[in-house]
């Protein structure tokens, strides 16, 4: 055996890791496989001299790989990430179905977690998925990321704290099987996706099947001054507490008036957002409860808005989830 074919024998071994790792970091089946082939690449051009752990050694340059990936998107602003795998690998392996590749994409790789992960930076995302994930020390992942170990186990525990508080928030609060509730962001997206379909094609009834009948709608004072400014009849009928309350009179409200609104995440949550000028405006938050929704804030204060964490999503692909009925007389 020469050496190219007992490195590419000793790649293999390693291919279902390395793809649990790339998959995990880019949430993509197909930019995992990109990750996968480039990192054979290096290993067939750098060799393995003074290699002492070819699988650390590996996982290292699938990490750097996916980290440049995660930054060479976040500049482009590309579309939402491939649907997660939960039953089947992220795609066949070349030799056919390899039970251990399907076991450690299906483990908890699910919708919800790529959500909460893909609001997190290159750098916490990296940091929580290799240590918590798969346990690679602190001192090897700190040079992947450019930091001290310390700092570098600063970037996982925030990681950690928001994908455990994403957690909670998907279940509710009280339930003490909060961290067990896997796709509650999807559904909760699939809401609100649905609710902003329906508005922007003004059909009210199919406004009203996404609202709570008894929904509160809510404005802080920048965003009521902003309807008592406007000459949209739909924005007076809010009035001066920059309250609205019942299914119809809300529905009323928002019929045909999301044209510019387009989904986004508020603090890991599904919401949604109008800009002016590239400059978040308004930020509708959603209170969502048995698959309704019970509370829509209207938040307009800038100080307020400073304090939230914004992350817009491609409308073109939420669109493309919610999948509304068309408006009542189309052709």
């Amino acid at each position: 055996m020469n050496e190219h074919d007992w490195l590419a024998e000793r790649f293999e071994e390693n291919r279902p890791h390395l793809r649990a790792v790339a998959y995990r970091m880019l949430g993509s089946a197909s930019e995992a496989d990109d990750a996968v082939q480039d990192t054979w690449l290096r290993l067939s051009r750098a060799g393995t001299d003074g290699v002492e752990n070819l699988g650390g050694w590996l996982t290292t340059i699938v990490a750097r790989v996916s980290l440049n990936m995660l930054r060479s998107r976040a500049l482009r602003r590309e579309e939402p990430l491939d649907p997660p795998v939960t039953a089947q690998p992220a795609a066949d392996p070349a030799n056919g179905t390899d039970p251990e590749h399907e076991a450690v994409l299906a483990d908890s790789v699910g919708l919800a977690l790529l959500v909460v992960l893909d609001t997190l930076t290159p750098a916490e995302r990296l940091a929580f998925v290799l240590h918590d994930m798969f346990g690679v020390p602190f001192e090897e992942i700190a040079p992947i990321v450019e930091r001290s170990p310390v700092a570098t186990r600063q970037l996982a525990s925030r990681a950690r704290r928001r994908v455990q508080e994403a957690r909670v928030q998907e279940a509710g609060p009280g339930d003490p099987d909060a961290e067990r509730q896997p796709g509650e962001i999807s559904r909760r997206r699939e809401v609100v996706n649905a609710f902003l379909a329906a508005s922007r094609l003004g059909d009210f009834d199919a406004l009203l099947t996404t609202l709570d009948p008894d929904i509160v709608l809510r404005a802080d004072t920048a965003a009521a001054q902003m309807g008592m400014d406007s000459a949209d009849a739909g924005a007076a009928r809010m009035g001066a507490d920059g309250a609205l309350t019942g299914a119809r009179a809300v529905a009323g409200f928002f019929s045909g008036r999301a044209a510019a609104v387009r989904p986004a995440l508020i603090d890991g949550a599904p919401g949604a957002i109008w800009s002016y000028l590239g400059e978040t405006r308004v930020v509708f938050a959603f209170t969502i409860t048995g698959g309704t929704i019970t509370v829509i804030d209207l938040i307009a204060d800038p100080e307020r808005l400073a304090r939230l964490e914004v992350v817009p999503l491609s409308a073109g692909a939420e669109a493309r989830r919610a999948q509304p009925p068309e408006p009542s007389g189309a052709s």
